[in-house]
């Protein structure tokens, strides 16, 4: 029997005889109550071939009881293709095996695996529902740990649907982590919400650049307004303004899909951006489209969402004694105080603290919110690159953090090889000036004039449409990064114009449009609050560790 055992369980270490899903897109990437979504293209694997073997039926129904080796069935690295320092830990055998399980109204909970380091806490977890439940995706009302002393831990959760074992696959993650070595610590979800498809056809003109509002009435949805704004270069940014009727809605991604005359999705000509919520309570998107595609003969559009079938409500938790140990004894931090050479606000890289699945850097200023002046980031640890990303420290405006995945690496290599920062892509924030662009004889005919701010020249076009007033500038400069944002003053006031432009850091793009609502003059002085210069080439190498 002991030798059966020894053969199943190699066989179940061998990728070539596991049940791997197949996936069409992973796109559900939620963070806390808010639905946001990402599609990703995926390579679908054909199906291989996989031996048969004869299996007594008390060895199989052994299987099915012991955890561990039910554990061994599941493929995460779909899922943690963004927190690749975890899948490395898997791989080399690092986690608190947890497999505990809660099952209420046919809805099963397990916690299968845990990481706990001085960076962060992750939990592997599954979902399995019953075979009834009908949807696509599912949302909580909400997910979070409960530490010893009862206080509510928000994080950050990633899930997605494993069609071939019937379950959802997924990692909550929080930057807090134990004080102590053992922590009692429990997992909680209230309330599961099903989600599923839904589609609705609009009758949307798009070449009328007016607003154009359209009733919905459904599935949480009120109505729908969408407007389009022509960004040059060929392109034409649509963007929708979704109200919502529903409060309890677990999904604001909602996204126009254009046709073409075969009935064919238009590809977007750069990644959209989704779900930016708006004072009003609306909930704003934006899609590039090239201007000849969406304006073509016969282009159809239609609205396609996510909406609530059903709810369960209950709560779902698993006490836990979640350890530190194996992780912390593998880490390290150094307090390093390195200056960053021309960042503004006497910046710094003040300490590292490296574990087995990331490594963080913490970067101190001496004022607040300072703009560090890059958009990529990377370390390299002897021949290795790892890329990272900028994160806001929260609560204090002081810090900023970088992080990054720790991929194929043991901690022998991270504490012998030399670490250097490298910072990539300059983008440098500027306070405008004094110096006012002074708008005439506005109407709704569309009128130009140039400027310049910091030897950038800029051309300024504005425009009256549904009473409010509409400012766009451009330069045609690819170093002139874009304005922020205008101002006007009124009674010594300052009056900010609202953006209407999400544009990133480090974008091709410095096209900008202020809005101002309920414009009535015919003459107005408008100012440059901020504006930013690009520089893709700059690049900067940060020395941290020498190596041993």
């Amino acid at each position: 029997m002991e030798r059966i055992e020894k053969k199943l369980k190699n066989e179940m270490k061998t990728s070539d005889n596991m049940p791997y899903p197949d996936f069409d897109k992973m796109w559900s990437s939620i963070q806390q109550d808010e639905l946001k979504i990402t599609e990703t293209e995926l390579l679908v694997v054909p199906p291989r071939k996989r031996k048969k073997y004869a299996l007594v039926a008390g060895l199989a129904i052994a299987l099915m009881a012991t955890p561990v080796y039910a554990a061994l069935n599941y493929d995460w690295s779909d899922i943690l293709s963004y927190r690749e320092g975890i899948q490395t830990a898997l791989e080399e055998g690092l986690g608190q095996k947890i497999e505990q399980s809660i099952t209420k109204q046919d809805i099963t909970l397990t916690v299968h695996t845990a990481f706990i380091d001085d960076n962060r806490t992750i939990l592997l977890y599954t979902l399995k529902p019953s075979a009834s439940w009908k949807g696509d995706q599912i949302g909580f009302d909400r997910i979070g740990l409960k530490d010893e002393d009862g206080n509510f831990i928000e994080g950050d959760y990633v899930h997605q649907w494993n069609k071939e074992l019937g379950v959802f696959q997924g990692y909550f993650e929080t930057s807090w982590v134990a004080q102590e070595k053992i922590a009692d610590t429990q997992l909680t979800i209230e309330n599961i919400y099903f989600i599923g498809d839904g589609k609705q056809s609009i009758d949307y003109d798009p070449t009328n650049n007016e607003a154009q509002v359209f009733p919905i009435h459904k599935d949480g949805i009120d109505h729908v307004t969408l407007q389009a704004f022509e960004q040059g270069e060929g392109r034409v940014v649509l963007q929708s303004a979704v109200t919502f009727s529903d409060a309890d809605t677990k999904n604001k991604w909602v996204r126009i899909i254009a046709k073409n005359p075969m009935n064919k999705p238009i590809q977007e000509a750069k990644s959209p951006v989704f779900g930016t919520p708006e004072d009003t309570g609306a909930y704003i998107n934006q899609q590039i489209f090239t201007t000849d595609s969406i304006r073509a003969k016969d282009t159809s559009f239609e609205l396609s969402y996510m909406h609530n079938l059903g709810v369960i409500k209950d709560t779902w938790h698993i006490d836990m004694k979640l350890s530190k140990k194996q992780l912390k004894n593998s880490s390290f931090r150094d307090v390093l105080n390195i200056p960053l050479e021309n960042v503004p606000g006497g910046t710094k890289v003040h300490e590292m603290r490296v574990t087995p699945t990331q490594i963080r850097l913490l970067l101190t200023s001496e004022e607040k919110y300072t703009h560090i002046p890059y958009t990529k980031y990377q370390l390299a640890i002897g021949e290795k690159l790892l890329d990272g990303g900028r994160w806001v420290v929260e609560n204090n405006p002081y810090q900023t953090e970088l992080r990054f995945e720790v991929a194929g690496l043991s901690m022998d290599t991270l504490a012998s090889e030399p670490i250097t920062l490298i910072a990539k892509h300059r983008v440098d924030l500027v306070d405008g000036d004094a110096q006012p662009i002074h708008l005439t004889n506005i109407s709704a005919k569309p009128q130009s004039k140039t400027s310049t701010i910091g030897g950038y020249p800029i051309t300024w076009t504005y425009y009256t449409k549904d009473n409010n007033l509409y400012v766009e500038s451009f330069s045609p400069d690819a170093k002139f990064g874009g304005v922020t944002q205008t101002y006007y003053v009124h009674r010594k006031e300052r009056n900010y114009g609202t953006p209407l432009i999400i544009s990133l850091l480090g974008d091709d793009n410095n096209m900008q449009i202020d809005e101002y609502e309920n414009f009535k003059d015919k003459e107005l002085d408008i100012y440059i609050w901020k504006y930013t210069t690009n520089d893709p080439n700059a690049e900067q190498h940060v020395p941290l560790t020498i190596g041993k």
